[in-house]
């Protein structure tokens, strides 16, 4: 799946983005004309035409010379139009100015799902049988579509499958990637069903600059991630793109099915591509919709076309499910049901954006527990005050601390973090206290993880991506 793209013209506002490409082009011209080396022009030529398609999918309007943007309306939200304070959120960027990060309220409400409230989370508990896992509890799956519907069917002994992914776009995934699949695991587990787990290594060698070599290569790298995570062999096939798609009927033809069912006009308007993108960026989306039908596995489910997939995601993948359930009933398929987390922070803040080529941006599954202590200490931003004195009588402001963000996710005991949020709203808990939590929390968690990820084996991945028939009989 998509990662979020990670730049300082994301967060720009379109004026500035205008004002940029401007200056952008001024240059180009004053280095032609200065006779400057082709590779500095062509440089400068690269950035230009970049910033012309950042500003194109900001304002979804063409750059032109001495015309600033008056409209602002981002493509890929589909709501009212977006002034600069707003949030923007598509598969490739995810921007916003509240040091509290994106309003996910405000969210829902844009994109058209429906929020997991108290009774969702009860109804699980109950189908289920088992403590919702503090994932829901907290909120950090927050929004839904169709969920009721998953469980109508699994109370009727009807099954479904999971299906998520990963888009590796680098060989080092940090703490944040985890998220869906430690969520992924714990659904898996509740429901006893089939997992499939899609590696875009396709995608990312259309939009980044890799080989196609190197994006298989990433792919079996995260899949050594993923598997350490402590999936069922039995229950789970992951999957690259690069490889499935050959080798699978059933999968290309979902794919030219929904490939014909969505208009050029139709991608442009959900994921802002141009004229100027190339058409392997146009199609994509197709592929990422099909696993969402269980014929695209006919290995695992025969030849069902009826068993209904539940997609856990982040909610910027949104728009490609969206485009998935538009195309659905058309092409003879149930849509595709979904669960939104919120967005995992960088250590910098929640209205900064992790970058895989920053180290210092996240937790690496790959950093010693030296460079936890180090990130953290030295990176991790803080809601406290900045003196002692201060703190303690004024208290820290947990909704912009990063530390206490990042325990939410990790630190699975409710009461000792709610007594740590009192403490540090109140003052008693210091900004260096919060943070002696957090790394004691992460350098046990990332050390074990990549005690598991030493077993993983070339054989263990290439049985996981074997097509084959799972524990499960349809």
């Amino acid at each position: 799946m998509a990662d979020v793209q990670n730049c300082d013209s994301c967060s720009s506002s379109p004026l500035e983005l205008f004002e940029r490409v401007t200056a952008q082009g001024e240059k180009v011209r004053s280095l032609k004309a200065g006779k400057a080396s082709t590779d500095e022009i062509d440089a400068a030529v690269k950035l230009l035409l970049s910033l012309k398609v950042t500003y194109k999918t900001a304002t979804g309007q063409d750059y032109k010379a001495g015309s600033p943007p008056v409209d602002f309306s981002p493509v890929s939200n589909n709501g009212p139009t977006t002034t600069q304070d707003e949030d923007f959120v598509d598969p490739w960027t995810v921007q916003t100015s509240n040091a509290k990060g994106v309003d996910y309220d405000k969210l829902i409400v844009r994109f058209g799902s429906s929020k997991i409230d108290k009774e969702l989370i009860n109804r699980i508990e109950r189908v289920t049988g088992k403590t919702p896992h503090h994932f829901l509890r907290r909120g950090i799956f927050f929004s839904h579509r169709d969920m009721n519907q998953i469980l109508d069917a699994y109370e009727n002994k009807k099954p479904f499958y999971l299906y998520t992914g990963r888009g590796p776009s680098s060989e080092a995934m940090h703490v944040g990637h985890l998220i869906p699949f430690i969520f992924t695991k714990w659904l898996q587990e509740v429901f006893n069903v089939p997992l499939v787990i899609q590696l875009t290594d396709d995608e990312k060698y259309l939009w980044k600059d890799l080989t196609i070599e190197k994006a298989y290569e990433y792919a079996i790298e995260n899949a050594k991630d993923i598997i350490a995570c402590g999936f069922d062999i039995n229950k789970t096939f992951i999957f690259s793109d690069l490889d499935y798609l050959g080798m699978s009927s059933g999968f290309y033809k979902n794919v030219v099915k929904v490939q014909k069912h969505v208009t050029f006009n139709q991608v442009k308007g959900i994921f802002g591509f141009t004229d100027s993108d190339c058409i392997g960026k146009i199609s994509f989306p197709a592929i990422q919709a099909a696993p969402s039908f269980s014929s695209s596995f006919p290995q695992i489910f025969k030849d069902k076309k009826d068993i209904q997939c539940l997609i856990p995601c982040a909610i910027d993948q949104d728009p490609y499910f969206r485009m998935t359930r538009d195309v659905a009933p058309r092409i003879g398929y149930l849509k595709p049901a979904l669960l939104h987390s919120i967005f995992f922070p960088a250590l910098q803040g929640a209205q900064t954006k992790m970058s895989a080529s920053d180290p210092n941006s996240s937790i690496f599954l790959t950093d010693t527990p030296k460079q936890i202590k180090t990130k953290i200490n030295k990176h991790a931003f803080s809601g406290g005050k900045d003196t002692i004195e201060e703190h303690r009588k004024y208290g820290g402001n947990c909704e912009v601390d990063v530390s206490y963000m990042y325990l939410t996710f990790f630190l699975e005991d409710d009461d000792k973090l709610e007594k740590m949020k009192q403490a540090y709203t109140s003052g008693a808990l210091l900004t260096g206290e919060l943070k002696k939590v957090l790394i004691e929390t992460l350098q046990p968690l990332v050390a074990a993880h990549q005690q598991r990820r030493k077993q993983i084996t070339d054989e263990m991945v290439k049985q996981f991506m074997t097509p084959r028939k799972l524990a499960f009989n349809f």
